[in-house]
């Protein structure tokens, strides 16, 4: 039986392994996907998952549930080497191993891109995973209530200041999202006032969101700045040792949550550690069809899509341009792989990838939102609901798109829950404390995160 390998289980991973399932002949090929991850995370949610607004568990789509049919194995891909047809994989737990295939897929995503910047290690957190999602939250929540017992202060200053660093749709939405949520919570402290929080959106470029044009970039941020945030536009963060935060404007400023969002990096895997045809940026040179190689050296039998591959983009109008790396394309790519896959196994005719974009929507907190379709821009609550009647269309399977219908709708009648489970990160902390009463403050302090 030919083995097919695909190399992250993310949005192209999926939906690949998805529609081969579908596609595929009894006893034709068997489908193995390697991620370290048992669940697909659905990122255009995350932003409401910091906020809230989505359970966790639903912004995750199990692999398990929905490839049926498919061998999936808890690890990640170390090493390609084509000239083998082996994978190196390193399991979650136990020594590394390789892998044999016939055809392979490689759809790794990207990885989050930082540099070394002081302090950046050991202070910020990113915004790309649902437990990052989770914390970024818990963290604000935790530091709105230890903040509400402190005398106003340089400590409890710190505890409200919340920095983002980059303006591109995952820091714009994560960063209104966060915004709307402390904006609620805090009526519900008569210690805290408004003013007493600070929120700050830093970005390298002199505008943000570069997906929609000059204008509705600039309303978002007058849009951001009247609900109180200060958007610092051609800057750079230069260090962030011990929370203390120093900007390339001269500005300094203690902040206790600090999430970096300054865009993406090819998945390492790809870009250093394999034999397969990569370009100036390490993504994989990919065909219109998106096997790997070019029309005069294709390479065979092997695949890819998403973050990690530079697709040619037909629906553009400039020569040599790629698809942007994004969830719509990622999705569509994915299927268009199962088909071409299939197509190829069978004898069938491949076809090129091709996709109009649909235009640009993003949620910038509770009822506001923005959305630009070419010249068609579209602000505040009719963007914001076409934002989520949108996702709750595209996040895969009926049953994940009810959870978060059903959670949408309890929000509307009773609100968001306001709840902080920070101490789940240190959950035997309790079980320790009640065998051991005499424990330090600092050690008790641990059922919370450091924020």
């Amino acid at each position: 039986m030919r083995e097919i390998l695909i190399v992250g289980g993310g949005y192209a991973g999926f939906y690949a392994a998805w529609g081969l399932e579908k596609k595929l002949r009894r006893g034709e090929a068997r489908v193995t996907v390697v991620d370290p991850r048992p669940y697909m995370t659905y990122q255009p949610f995350l932003p409401e998952v910091t906020a809230g607004s989505v359970e966790a568990r639903h912004a995750a789509v199990s692999l398990r549930r929905h490839l049926r049919n498919t061998r999936l194995i808890a690890g990640t891909v170390t090493e390609v080497r084509h000239a083998d047809r082996t994978v190196a994989v390193r399991p979650v737990s136990g020594a590394e191993y390789e892998l044999q295939y016939d055809t392979l897929v490689v759809t790794a995503g990207a990885v989050t891109r930082t540099f070394p910047i002081p302090g950046l290690a050991q202070q910020a957190i990113g915004l790309k995973h649902v437990e990052e999602a989770v914390a970024i939250r818990d963290r604000l929540m935790t530091a709105l209530d230890q903040a509400a017992s402190l005398p106003p202060g340089a400590e409890r200053r710190k505890l409200l200041t919340v920095t983002f660093v980059g303006g591109g749709f995952s820091g714009v939405e994560g960063f209104g999202e966060l915004l709307s949520l402390a904006t609620a919570m805090v009526k519900f402290y008569p210690e805290l006032s408004f003013d007493d929080l600070s929120f700050h959106l830093v970005e390298a470029r002199g505008r943000i969101l570069p997906e929609v044009g000059d204008g509705p970039g600039a309303w978002v941020v007058r849009s951001l700045e009247r609900r109180g945030a200060h958007v610092h536009l051609n800057t750079q963060l230069l260090s962030v040792e011990d929370g203390h935060v120093v900007l390339s404007s001269g500005e300094e400023f203690d902040s206790a949550l600090i999430v970096w969002t300054a865009g993406n990096a090819s998945n390492p895997v790809v870009h250093n550690h394999t034999d397969l045809p990569v370009d100036g940026r390490g993504l994989l040179v990919v065909r219109p069809d998106l096997r790997v190689g070019t029309d005069s050296e294709p390479v065979p039998d092997v695949w890819a899509a998403g973050d990690d591959a530079a697709v040619p983009d037909l629906a553009s109008p400039i020569p040599g341009a790629h698809t942007v790396p994004n969830a719509q394309h990622a999705v569509r790519q994915g299927k268009q792989l199962a088909k071409n896959i299939a197509a190829s196994l069978q004898g069938g005719r491949t076809r090129n990838y091709r996709h109009s974009s649909l235009g640009v929507v993003a949620t910038l907190g509770l009822g506001r939102g923005i959305f630009q379709y070419r010249r068609i821009v579209i602000r505040g609550l009719p963007a914001w609901l076409m934002h989520r009647g949108y996702h709750v269309l595209a996040v895969p399977s009926w049953e994940r798109k009810i959870r978060v219908l059903a959670v949408w709708l309890t929000a509307a009648l009773w609100g968001r829950d306001l709840v902080s489970l920070a101490a789940v990160e240190n959950p035997r902390d309790a079980f320790v404390t009640a065998a051991d009463p005499h424990r330090s403050d600092e050690s008790r302090a641990s059922d919370y995160p450091s924020v």
